[in-house]
């Protein structure tokens, strides 16, 4: 099968396409640092510098390896320093997902493709209101916090180009929130340190659900839904969808660190703003039963305890 992978040097690509290539697929896969091309092309790939955001060179880059499937796994966000200011943390990212994919998704019929799959995300775009897991089926947020608004109507606006589309088989796969190497919950990554100095404290009463996945687990999903020819949305998370209060200090002995610190919601809206108030308090878990039962798939890391436990092996 003939892949082409837009942003395919992230957390996930690095480990997505070594997996696809020892599978047998050809891959072209992009990249936008020319640094970053060697690195492509030693897991197997035939490697481009193209940016998703230049639709000439991307248009050509996807004609000329005239794939079977087009996956978009392009991102812009390389950091997350301020939840406060949460929309602009994430608007390269949020012209990727709307521009980028309206691109991607022209170029791949030019191409003469018969399949699309692309990354979204699941946890706080959950509606925050009813029980604590929501599936594909569950609406979205239909009222998110003010300074998330721009990067969920993005995360829509990408669900719905993919999922429409009548001459291409459109798969989005939500992941949750990524742990493991090469993400910001692995030593040296933000989050990781963050809990490690004892600075990521439990806001209100950490009721908060978070679906997690480790980036492992990420991959072979993806790849489960590149080589089957299933449409829809996935949720992409493992069997323990947790609250703050309970992942957080598990997290936090883990890895050694202290327990993390208690605030009230009113000093959290202070440092972190609605939006990380939220997350905290308010958003809802997701449930993988679907992507269970349609692609076949499970996670090798079923619970993030495990996973958890691996990365203060990691040190």
């Amino acid at each position: 099968m003939r892949i082409f992978i837009a942003g395919a040097t992230g957390a996930v690509g690095k480990r997505l396409v070594p997996l696809l290539t020892k599978a047998g697929h050809s891959v072209t896969a992009t990249t936008t640092r020319r640094a970053k091309v060697e690195g492509l092309r030693s897991m197997g790939a035939d490697a481009v510098v193209a940016d998703l955001l230049d639709k000439d060179r991307i248009t050509s880059a996807v004609m000329a390896a005239r794939p079977d499937v087009v996956v978009h796994q392009a991102s812009g966000l390389a950091s997350m320093r301020s939840l406060k200011h949460f929309d602009d943390e994430f608007r390269t990212t949020n012209r990727l997902r709307t521009e980028g994919t309206e691109t991607l998704i022209a170029a791949a019929r030019l191409a003469g493709a018969s399949r699309f799959v692309a990354q979204s995300y699941t946890g706080w775009p959950n509606e925050r209101a009813g029980g604590r897991l929501k599936t594909e089926a569950d609406r979205l947020d239909p009222n998110p916090p003010k300074n998330m608004t721009k990067t969920l109507n993005a995360i829509r606006k990408l669900e719905e180009m993919v999922t429409s589309s009548s001459d291409l088989v459109g798969a989005v796969l939500r992941y949750g929130s990524f742990y493991g190497q090469g993400t910001s919950l692995a030593p040296g990554g933000e989050l990781f340190e963050a809990v490690r100095r004892r600075s990521l404290p439990i806001v209100g009463k950490g009721c908060g659900v978070w679906s997690w996945i480790h980036i492992d687990d990420v991959a072979h999903a993806t790849k489960c839904a590149i080589e089957q020819d299933v449409s829809g949305v996935f949720n992409i998370v493992d069997d323990e969808p947790a609250e703050v209060s309970i992942w957080l200090p598990y997290l936090a002995e883990a890895i050694g660190a202290k327990p993390p610190f208690h605030v009230p919601e009113w000093i959290g809206r202070i440092a972190v703003g609605e939006s990380g108030v939220s997350m905290m308090t308010k958003i809802r878990g997701s449930s993988n039963a679907k992507v269970k039962c349609v692609l076949g798939w499970k996670p090798i890391y079923p619970s993030w305890r495990e996973g958890f436990q691996g990365l203060a092996n990691a040190k």
